[in-house]
């Protein structure tokens, strides 16, 4: 099952994750809101659509946009909806 880690805590781990570019987008009910700290950027992707970003905050320590997903995203993209992906030193595996 694919889990998703930062800073010694699991963030999100489920075996209903979607691969889009080399990426797990998890869904949004497996992911640990406790972690989570909404962002104000935001990216475009040319297919994808436009993702927003939150931060992680575990044990005190921040991981800034350390997390996207796309609320809304273009229709090639629909099956990624309010899914979680991760970088910036989360480990997923």
């Amino acid at each position: 099952m694919p889990k998703a880690t930062w800073n010694g805590q699991t963030i999100a781990d489920s075996d209903d994750t979607v691969v889009v570019e080399g990426n797990h987008y998890f869904p949004r009910d497996s992911v640990k809101a406790d972690y989570l700290r909404e962002s104000s950027t935001t990216s475009m992707c040319p297919w994808k659509g436009t993702a927003s970003y939150v931060s992680l905050v575990v044990d005190g320590e921040e991981n800034t946009d350390a997390a996207w997903y796309y609320p809304e995203p273009k229709p090639a993209a629909a099956e990624i909806t309010d899914r979680f992906a991760f970088w910036k030193g989360v480990q997923v595996a």
